[in-house]
């Protein structure tokens, strides 16, 4: 579990060092995890025996992170709850970026499972 964990946070370092050295507006952690994913990806068709004992105790890990996951939600609370009087302020903006965005968002993925359905029949 500790080498996972490792895993993770090394990973996490790398995204933030590539931000900070590129002077991204996407956050450092943000940017570990894509790299993390692509190298999932690329390790997936690897079949030796030490990558798969390392891929199934990240997923042993990820598994156990995962359940404490709720904890991370308190900060943001207690931040809406510090800016009430701002966002009391700005609520009708705020409810159209809501609105708009799950709008947006539901028309994308209307969109993209009707393109996916549509090659899976083509491919059958």
């Amino acid at each position: 579990m500790l080498q996972s964990i490792l895993i993770i946070f090394l990973y996490q370092l790398v995204g933030e060092v590539f931000q900070k050295y590129f002077d991204l507006v996407i956050p450092g952690p943000v940017i570990g995890l894509i790299l993390f994913f692509i190298t999932l990806i690329l390790l997936k068709k690897i079949r030796s025996k030490p990558i798969q004992i390392s891929k199934e105790n990240l997923i042993k890990t990820s598994n156990q992170i995962i359940n404490y996951l709720p904890l991370l939600f308190i900060p943001i609370g207690v931040g809406v709850i510090m800016h009430i009087n701002y966002i009391g302020k700005n609520i009708l903006q705020i409810l159209a970026v809501i609105f708009l965005s799950t709008i947006i968002t539901l028309v994308i993925t209307a969109k993209l499972m009707e393109k996916i359905n549509k090659d899976m029949k083509s491919k059958k």
